[in-house]
């Protein structure tokens, strides 16, 4: 398997290419604000062709460049029905006044145009899809956004690691995403935390959309949200 990932754009999300190798078909996962030129060299430099776009949640550091990404390379995009409308109005995740403070921060006058990608697939809940040998799996985990996923894979090359997730802003190194956005729900990431990221096995490698990596395991014990779950239910 190979993994590649760049941190883009101005809250710094990253962005990840995988694929089954080199110059194999590769997913690319979260191509935010300014990510286009990162993914062509990431790209590039390990001869892959990005064959599908997948999108976490809806915010704009996660799917700016989504439908550059796919036009340019002639992919599909995944994203949960509930945040599919995000693609083509962002600002719609964001208050007004949210929306111009970044602006500001962002030195735009106007946003640029946003418009559906071409090819857009339904990351349902339980979903599995294949891109070029590698096969992805869907689990809904509303909270963050209503239409929050990860996608997971299963990683053969280290006997220590059964999967590999990738979690958006659902789950950080020793952190979960807020809930006081439009569309966030505290009880709905509480459900969400407890129902499908507890069943999963430690050894489980965790990918976040900011922030280093880390692991079900490590979480589960370090993680003041999710240790308050396992405290409650005890």
């Amino acid at each position: 398997m190979l993994l590649t990932s760049f941190p883009a754009g101005p809250l710094q999300a990253n962005c990840y290419l995988v694929a089954r190798d080199r110059g194999a078909g590769c997913a690319v996962v979260d191509p935010g604000m300014d990510s286009l030129d990162g993914v062509r060299r990431a790209a590039a430099e390990h001869d892959l062709t990005p064959q599908a776009v997948l999108v976490t949640h809806g915010h704009f550091d996660h799917m700016w460049n989504a439908q550059d990404v796919a036009s340019e390379f002639g992919c599909p995009v995944w994203i949960h029905p509930a945040d599919r409308h995000l693609l083509s109005d962002p600002m719609a995740a964001i208050s007004g006044e949210s929306a111009a403070m970044l602006r500001q921060q962002l030195g735009m006058h106007d946003l640029p145009e946003f418009a559906e990608p071409a090819d857009v697939r339904d990351a349902t809940d339980g979903a599995t899809f294949d891109v070029d040998g590698v096969t992805f799996t869907v689990d809904h985990v509303p909270g963050h956004t209503p239409g929050t996923v990860f996608y997971r894979i299963d990683w053969p090359d280290d006997e220590a690691v059964s999967q590999v997730m990738f979690s958006g802003d659902f789950l950080f190194a020793g952190s979960i995403g807020r809930t006081d956005l439009t569309g966030g729900s505290h009880p709905a990431m509480i459900e969400s935390l407890r129902d499908r990221i507890l069943p999963l096995a430690d050894d489980v490698v965790v990918l976040p959309g900011h922030g280093g990596q880390t692991s079900v395991g490590r979480e589960r014990v370090t993680n003041p949200f999710l240790v308050q779950i396992v405290e409650g239910d005890a």
